[in-house]
């Protein structure tokens, strides 16, 4: 098992819903956190409450779709921080509707965010962690990337790619002691999946952001030379 006290985590979408929950599940066992969103009061706010359970925590407000936003919010956390040991690629989108009424620039926004953010955050972080020789990064796909249902055309090819990408960096970058890995949750009950008029009970049948925050530290904890099974066996994931 590993020991996550005093390693460092950079979450991305951080200010609420799972990146919010990881950020603290994460700062419970001594993980110093760097937390990126759009947001600057979210973040603040939650930077507030982890200092205040005598965590460390720093914030940057960046969109990730935009690359120099990126580096800039990187090298902030990295000054605050110091390098990432974790990377927790969870910022994202949502826009549904039938193929031919979602507009083009709807289409782009949502891989723009979904896919190039993470491309754009992955590729900041990782020569840090190949200079180390370590590191975990943790990429927050969908079930909506293994299967495609009507109305989540843009979604869908977001988190499938996230898929495609996630296999194909692990499979670069494993000798270098980093493991690259994906989760597809189905869903997770989020401002993002808030659905009118739900009761509390209603949302209580799905998954909480603190049970995939809870999987994620689990999964971290793991010996670094055991790999997370990629492609085939991501329909098999317990979520």
């Amino acid at each position: 098992m590993q020991v996550l006290t005093e390693k460092t985590a950079f979450i991305t979408g951080a200010g609420k819903g799972i990146g919010r929950a990881t950020a603290l599940a994460l700062a419970n066992e001594g993980v110093n956190v760097g937390l990126i969103a759009r947001t600057e009061a979210d973040l603040a706010k939650l930077t507030a409450e982890i200092k205040s359970l005598r965590g460390r925590a720093a914030y940057a407000v960046a969109d990730v779709s935009d690359l120099e936003q990126v580096e800039a919010a990187v090298k902030k956390l990295t000054k605050e921080l110091g390098t990432a040991d974790i990377l927790i690629n969870n910022a994202g989108i949502g826009k549904y509707g039938p193929f031919l009424e979602l507009e083009p620039e709807e289409w782009k926004r949502v891989i723009d965010v979904n896919l190039m953010g993470m491309y754009y955050v992955t590729r900041t972080v990782l020569p840090q962690m190949i200079e180390k020789n370590r590191g975990d990064i943790i990429n927050i796909s969908s079930s909506s990337g293994l299967r495609g249902t009507a109305g989540s055309s843009a979604y869908s090819a977001s988190k499938f790619g996230v898929l495609g990408m996630t296999e194909a960096l692990s499979q670069e970058v494993r000798k270098q002691n980093i493991r690259v890995f994906a989760l597809t949750p189905s869903r997770v009950v989020t401002d993002l999946t808030h659905k009118e008029g739900e009761t509390a009970q209603e949302k209580e049948k799905f998954m909480q952001p603190e049970d995939l925050a809870e999987y994620m530290v689990a999964q971290l904890k793991l010996h670094p030379r055991i790999f997370i099974p990629t492609s085939s066996q991501w329909a098999t994931n317990p979520f």
